[in-house]
């Protein structure tokens, strides 16, 4: 109960916060969804053109869509020859769980051949290129570092380079683009989950952070590929951008979008985000916690998580979905206080990070911070400096309008 009646009081102070004030959160954005915008991929008159008389290649996944169908359709439909599909983590369905093998295999409905790009390997080879003239990326991003969507563009952008092909982005918004947040990654800590120095929250476009990276130099041998972006109509970065397709199998609406940069740094953890249950990123729990008012038993779930942590254990914690998106929105921030409080009440302090902690953090100093007891403002303000630089570095490559 003491735990239910420190949530509560936190939740009536943002309640406080947002009342106070909502003339400055009303300036802030507004909400869009795909009928306010247009993204890359629905302004086809931006570039059928450039991919007229040309072999294509497209990196694509279930939120690949223009309007309502499919990019790959859609393209087909309008005569262009694709050649192959390339897709990321997830499966070109977007109905493989996390961290499963993503297998090369043929699409039912084109016939075209799909390779994968995550599983034994994670950039596009030689072979795979032959004959290609270019390569489209269309996939939503969710703004957060250890998404693997940008790390999927950046072995593009070298296989890219290395042979010579040129690379359209079609850009789409990011829902956590409003806000930068978070420890900048350490290069030593460099994993699939992190290839760059960026913060967990970037707060730019997948179609900026490609810009970036080529004007950073963070490929291979500091190469650069022959890059175009096609941007996104009428948004700008105080949008609150609703998706219209489900990003990954375990982020099932907008709650555990705005959740996820937060609450995936528990995957380095004993504690469970969920997985296993129709809340996914929105639950945390485990079965040596004391008793609360909220349990779940993780179940295996075909497609979304099929041998999930504590598999038919009950697990007592936290149930973030009762949180509105007005209060996630108006945090504007990582929120650290559900990993500070949850490290306290768990007994099995030597257990309690795993060695993936670190790949998601981007450092070993989060883990020391929380493990010697620093303040949640104590830790946030050892991150000002890196991100004053980062905020920096991100500015020469925004194509929309800032928050800031």
């Amino acid at each position: 109960m003491r735990i239910l009646k420190e949530v509560i009081v936190i939740i009536v102070l943002i309640f406080c916060f947002i009342f106070v004030n909502a003339q400055e959160i009303k300036i802030l954005g507004r909400t869009i969804t795909g009928s306010d915008i247009k993204t890359g991929a629905d302004q086809t008159e931006k570039y059928l053109d450039l991919l007229k008389n040309k072999s294509i290649a497209i990196v694509a996944n279930q939120t690949s869509i223009i309007n309502k169908t499919h990019i790959v359709d859609s393209l087909l439909n309008l005569k262009v020859t694709i050649k192959k599909v390339f897709c990321p983590e997830h499966g070109f369905r977007g109905d493989i769980e996390a961290g499963e093998i993503v297998e090369n295999v043929i699409d039912s409905k084109s016939g075209l051949p799909i390779i994968s790009l995550y599983g034994k390997n994670y950039k596009p080879k030689p072979d795979d290129l032959k004959g290609i003239d270019l390569i489209i990326f269309d996939i939503q991003d969710v703004g957060a570092r250890f998404y693997t969507y940008i790390s999927t563009l950046h072995y593009v952008m070298e296989a890219a380079a290395e042979n010579n092909i040129d690379l359209i982005v079609l850009d789409r918004p990011n829902p956590n683009g409003y806000y930068v947040d978070g420890p900048v990654l350490n290069k030593k800590f460099t994993s699939f989950v992190g290839l760059h120095p960026v913060p967990i929250v970037y707060g730019m476009t997948i179609g900026e952070y490609a810009l970036m990276i080529n004007g950073e130099k963070w490929l291979a041998k500091k190469q650069k590929c022959k890059l175009k972006v096609i941007d996104i109509f009428n948004y700008n970065h105080t949008n609150y951008y609703i998706l219209p397709v489900k990003p990954s199998p375990n982020l099932c609406n907008m709650n555990a979008v705005y959740l996820y940069p937060s609450l995936c740094l528990f995957e380095g953890t004993v504690v469970s985000v969920g997985r296993g249950t129709q809340k996914p990123f929105q639950l945390l729990g485990h079965p040596l916690l004391d008793s609360t008012d909220v349990s779940f038993t993780p179940l295996s779930i075909k497609g979304m998580s099929e041998n999930p942590p504590f598999k038919n254990q009950l697990c007592f914690g936290y149930d973030l979905s009762e949180f509105s998106i007005a209060i996630l929105r108006a945090e504007n921030k990582l929120n650290l206080f559900w990993i500070i409080d949850l490290y306290k009440r768990l007994s099995i302090k030597t257990k309690f990070f795993n060695s993936f902690f670190d790949k998601l953090a981007g450092n070993d100093l989060l883990r020391m911070q929380l493990i010697a007891g620093k303040t949640e403002d104590e830790i946030r303000n050892s991150w000002q400096t890196d991100l004053k630089k980062f905020k920096e570095i991100r500015k020469k490559y925004l194509l929309y309008t800032d928050f800031e």
